[in-house]
């Protein structure tokens, strides 16, 4: 096969992606080799059935190797004054263009076996939905990869008024580990522990003995404390799990302003990170308080920009995350260095919601708790006394949750202006305080249901082509909602104000 260079202007990717398919290829087909051969000696002896994996194991890493290899030979990119060029492919060769002026993002990614070897994974994108809106050039060795980023992303410096600081505006501060454990990633990884570990038995054969096993040890022990007993067992592996997946994506984290007017993120202990935003592209902050983390006084600290990576691999990625779970007070200053404010708007004092919001969430938070006690009083009544036990500690432990989350979701309701921006806040278990540019606000979208028409309610909704797209302050007083949209953004909502003319 042909190894020549390619035209003038076009480079290829880097050659050690065939070694980087192939070891990695090697740890998958390794990891599955076990089960594989354990199967085959039901039907033949065990050195017949190592040989018979060896062979195919050798196949398919051949395989992958030889087709990463064709797709080497047949891939090259070009930087052009104007566009960005990508041609791939054997057979059906696909020809895809990027203009320069609409890229907004150039990351860089590099898992373990790519930094072993000094490659990374550069992802260009537009911020547009769908994959034809991102070239991937997967790999490419780091220095390529930062001399694409830098030139890529290259705009003319301009000053912006207000204070702010260059350089470095975070760093990692270790402490901040301790807010892992509170997340609600940690239950998630207990029970996936507990799963993978009766799938993994399941395998082998062996979920029965595993199930056994677990009864023995808890054969003298209550029901009620063998339960307890397990959960808290599956929340320690929840929690060590946190731990760790927190220093696999926040070890190294550094979060800087470079010259020119970009943002840039750097993170990751095994794989590594480098995520660029466009100041240019910035919108303003959400200010992200999950339930656990709030209790211990935390916050992290999300971008609202357009311009960001959507497709299905970014989405996975936390683009938009500018700072992990750290203080609130640490998340108000770099919300402020991140803006170029001197005070943070997340940190303004908000005007309050009226009580009538606060009996509708009541209301919703009751239902929802009271809906399940009530379906099994009724299958209690028909059924079995048992139920209608269960019923009782369900309510027990369900209304005063239920009224206390409705409670706190009423004290978050908030929403202000300040400066150049407009503030909500909303939500209890996952509290978000967003401070948006006015001039990013596109729309105004006025909902009232007939019960908050007749409670003097209404929720108004600011759209915008950044972040989320739409943030939203709840329940507010009708008048005072409908000012807070006037003043933020004069001119846009008046027309649909004024009072018709009579005879019209």
């Amino acid at each position: 096969m042909s190894t020549a260079a390619p035209p003038a202007g076009w480079h290829r990717l880097d050659p050690r992606t065939v070694l980087v398919t192939a070891l990695v290829v090697a740890g998958v087909v390794a990891g599955a080799a076990i089960p594989v051969t354990l199967g085959l000696t039901r039907w033949s002896s065990l050195p017949v059935a190592v040989l018979q994996v060896l062979a195919g194991a050798l196949l398919v890493i051949g395989v992958a190797a030889g087709a990463d290899r064709v797709r080497w030979h047949r891939t090259r990119y070009r930087i052009g004054t104007e566009r960005v060029d990508l041609h791939t492919g054997l057979l059906l060769v696909k020809r895809r263009s990027l203009a320069r002026s609409r890229i907004r993002t150039v990351d860089l990614t590099a898992n373990l076996m790519l930094r072993l070897l000094g490659l990374v994974t550069v992802r260009i994108g537009t911020g547009e939905q769908g994959s034809e809106s991102t070239l991937v050039l997967d790999p490419v060795t780091r220095a390529e990869g930062e001399r694409l980023r830098l030139l890529l992303l290259e705009r003319a410096a301009t000053a912006s008024p207000g204070v702010h600081r260059e350089g470095e505006l975070a760093v990692l501060d270790p402490r901040w580990i301790r807010y892992a454990p509170v997340s609600f990633v940690a239950p998630m990884l207990g029970g996936a522990a507990a799963g993978a570990v009766m799938q993994v038995s399941d395998w082998i054969g062996a979920q029965g003995q595993v199930i056994e096993w677990v009864g023995d040890r808890f054969r003298e022990t209550p029901l009620l404390w063998t339960i307890i007993v397990l959960v808290l067992a599956a929340l320690v592996a929840g929690v060590v799990g946190a731990l760790g997946l927190w220093i696999e994506m926040w070890w190294n984290y550094r979060l800087e302003r470079e010259a020119g007017g970009t943002l840039r993120v750097r993170r990751g202990l095994f794989t590594s990170r480098s995520i660029s935003v466009e100041e240019a592209r910035l919108r303003g902050v959400d200010l992200v308080e999950p339930l656990g983390v709030r209790l211990l006084g935390a916050a992290r600290l999300d971008a609202i920009t357009t311009g960001l990576a959507k497709d299905h691999e970014a989405r996975n990625a936390d683009h938009n995350t500018l700072l992990p779970a750290v203080p609130r007070t640490r998340a108000d200053s770099v919300a402020a260095d991140v803006l170029r404010e001197p005070d943070t708007p997340t940190g303004a004092a908000l005007t309050p919601h009226p009580r009538a919001a606060r009996g509708r969430r009541l209301r919703w938070s009751l239902a929802a708790a009271l809906a399940p006690v009530l379906i099994l009083t009724l299958l209690g009544a028909l059924l079995t006394p048992v139920l209608l036990w269960i019923a009782l500690g369900c309510a027990v432990v369900a209304v005063p949750v239920a009224v206390a989350l409705a409670l706190d979701a009423y004290r978050a309701l908030g929403h202000a202006l300040a400066g150049d921006y407009l503030v909500t806040r909303s939500g209890t278990v996952r509290r978000s305080t967003a401070a948006l540019e006015r001039a990013g606000v596109i729309g105004w979208t006025v909902k009232q249901s007939v019960f908050q028409r007749r409670a003097g309610l209404l929720s108004i909704t600011a759209t915008t082509a950044a972040g989320g797209g739409a943030y939203t302050a709840y329940d507010t007083d009708a008048s005072e909602g409908l000012t807070f949209a006037a003043d933020a953004v004069p001119g846009l909502l008046e027309p649909f104000l004024e009072r018709s003319p009579k005879g019209a």
